[in-house]
């Protein structure tokens, strides 16, 4: 398939013509009830258009694109979301974020949610291990959840979820198993701490769709390590992020999916095999890893 690398000039009478057609579209959902979509609707329309005026869009590169969202449509189940995958490497997932996550104060940032994130994890006991059996070095992982002035959320939600040291989470295997992942509450002084895995980088599923258009416009599939949260208290901002780990080549070298933050990007400290661990583990000559992540959650925004 050829692009086009100038859009050529067109016509007044043309351009009517391909305005009026725009103008008779969003016309149409004019007696949409709901206000708010009939905004999304026309605001959607006019931007649709004006992308497809303004590169001449050609009919095999109209047919191109239904192909691709009809793959993407195929290779997803419940267990992968190809278009959660497509919105991720777009960067209109972390747009979305944006949006929806104001700054506020010190509150911790918020990053991707990604596609691989499950209903109903076990919950495990301060300091419990949410590996369930998968390969990778044992870390250590802890610290506090506050409010923005300080004050600790004794019982936050705290869910967790990782890749093991292949790059693969639990629900990408057929055995279903339960590893990776779980919950725990924070204690009466905010703090938490549990076992997991120290993160290593890995690529987003790339034998489907997304995957052959990053190869075709010559970017990586892969993404920074990195370990997932998701915080939720009472009368707080519900928080999605991750933390990465410090010197992980992909941080500069550019995460596939835009989630980077450098307020997120947090020191993973090696010890050796046989250093004495927090609470007293036997990790039987193995070496861990340790790190700290204190989180602060911004006030509802619906509650004011």
């Amino acid at each position: 398939m050829t692009t086009r690398q100038v859009a050529p000039s067109i016509s007044p009478e043309q351009a009517a013509v391909e305005q009026e057609l725009v103008d008779t579209v969003v016309a149409s959902f004019e007696k949409a009830q709901d206000p708010r979509l009939r905004q999304l609707m026309q605001a959607l329309t006019k931007h649709l258009h004006n992308f497809a005026r303004e590169v001449r869009l050609t009919e095999d590169e109209w047919n191109a694109g239904i192909e691709f969202l009809t793959a993407a449509g195929h290779i997803t189940d419940d267990k992968r979301q190809e278009f959660i995958l497509l919105s991720d490497v777009l960067g209109l997932s972390m747009q979305t974020i944006a949006i929806n996550n104001e700054t506020h104060k010190n509150a911790t940032e918020a990053t991707v949610f990604g596609p691989f994130f499950v209903q109903d994890a076990p919950e495990i006991p301060i300091g419990g291990d949410i590996a369930g059996g998968a390969n990778g070095q044992p870390c250590w992982v802890e610290g506090i959840v506050t409010d923005t002035s300080g004050k600790p959320l004794p019982g936050a939600r705290i869910e967790v979820w990782e890749a093991d040291e292949d790059g693969f989470y639990d629900v990408q295997y057929t055995n279903h198993r339960v590893a990776g992942r779980a919950h725990l509450f924070a204690d009466q002084d905010g703090h938490y701490a549990f076992w997991g895995l120290t993160p290593t980088p890995y690529p987003i599923p790339h034998d489907g769709p997304v995957g052959k258009m990053l190869e075709a416009v010559g970017r990586s599939p892969m993404r920074a390590s990195h370990l997932h949260f998701m915080v939720t208290a009472d009368e707080h901002r519900t928080l999605v992020t991750h933390i990465f780990v410090q010197g992980d080549p992909y941080i500069e070298a550019g995460d596939s999916v835009f989630g980077v933050k450098s307020s997120l990007i947090k020191r993973f400290e090696q010890q050796p095999a046989g250093a004495p661990t927090p609470d007293g583990r036997e990790l039987h000559g193995a070496t861990w890893a340790r790190t700290r992540f204190d989180i602060v959650l911004a006030p509802n925004p619906d509650l004011k």
